[in-house]
């Protein structure tokens, strides 16, 4: 492969419910295919993830982990039996898109959500990001107006952010920047009883 080739990357959504459906749907409309697995067989799901799109590919969680961008469109609670799907995330960039809905703040040891679960992907990036957004919302096109709507992006990793950046702007979305986990993944966070300042919050950004 030469310079000028770039691998193209390769996607999976963990998680089939509301909103990993709704994730698939914005893959559907830009014709970027796209994995989805389950810890379900993936025949359970088939026809589903077919009336979404011919890219939607329903596949195994042994076969789903193999990509280099993972959505982890779990519940919280079962963040880490996917991540012992793999001994080791190096080299992939994991978007998590999971809230902490009543989770006391001590079960996380203090810690933002979104750190706590990048300490079950050992070796992985890992960015916070579409999260902000209810299943519905982020179901929609996401074109409004002429504008875009916009998705929250918070990572230590100014890479995987700038990654994620982009294909949020392939799917049609603005990607607007909050910093690392710490400050900005609080910002988006709902865990415990706690809820961050743009948590829900649906915004359109105008160019």
């Amino acid at each position: 492969m030469s310079k000028s080739e770039k691998k193209v990357a390769s996607y999976a959504i963990i998680g089939f419910g509301k909103i990993g459906q709704a994730l698939a749907r914005a893959f559907a409309r830009n014709g970027i295919e796209v994995s989805i697995a389950t810890t379900r067989d993936p025949e359970s799901f088939a026809s589903a993830a077919a009336a979404i799109g011919p890219g939607i590919i329903p596949t195994t969680l042994a076969e789903a982990v193999k990509a280099d961008v993972i959505f982890l469109a779990v519940h919280f609670e079962s963040h880490p039996d996917v991540a012992k799907a793999l001994p080791s995330w190096q080299g992939k960039t994991i978007v998590d898109v999971t809230n902490a809905y009543g989770v006391p703040p001590e079960k996380m040891g203090g810690l933002p959500s979104a750190r706590f679960v990048a300490q079950a992907f050992t070796g992985g990036k890992l960015v916070k990001g579409f999260n902000h957004l209810v299943a519905a919302i982020l179901d929609q096109d996401p074109a409004v107006h002429g504008g875009r709507r916009v998705v929250f992006l918070a990572s230590d990793d100014d890479g995987a952010a700038a990654e994620i950046g982009a294909l949020a702007e392939s799917l049609g979305f603005a990607p607007v920047k909050l910093g690392g986990l710490s400050e900005g993944g609080l910002l988006v966070q709902a865990h415990g009883n706690s809820w961050g300042k743009l948590i829900f919050q649906d915004l359109v950004k105008f160019d």
